[in-house]
């Protein structure tokens, strides 16, 4: 009895002081490369980076282009000025181009 004693009790400390660490060590290592960006990662955000950079000239392009035939575009399309939207003209505008539709629609039938 005493060899299996002294075997468990060997086994109980292997695992103990060196498994047990052993195991924790490995999952940390494994949580922080996961944290990190991989290179798939990284090329894509530069490409996004690129694309907004892109989308960002066309949208200065066009305004440039807006500004030189219309200075004061930029006061048209504000919300609440008195511009077509402002008095709701293009809703009514929809909802009877709806109704029509929805009547030629009905004699068609």
């Amino acid at each position: 009895m005493p060899v299996e004693a002294a075997f468990t009790g060997i086994v109980a400390m292997l695992v103990l002081f060196v498994g047990l660490p052993w195991l924790i060590f490995h999952y940390i290592t494994k949580w922080k490369t996961a944290k990190t960006l991989t290179g798939a990662d990284e090329q894509l955000l530069d490409e996004l980076y690129d694309a907004g950079r892109r989308l960002d000239d066309r949208l200065c392009s066009i305004e440039r282009i807006m500004t030189a035939e219309n200075p004061d575009w930029r006061q048209t399309c504000l919300p609440g000025s008195t511009g077509r939207d402002s008095s709701g003209s293009l809703l009514k505008d929809f909802d009877n181009l709806q109704s029509r539709t929805e009547r030629l629609l009905g004699e068609r039938r």
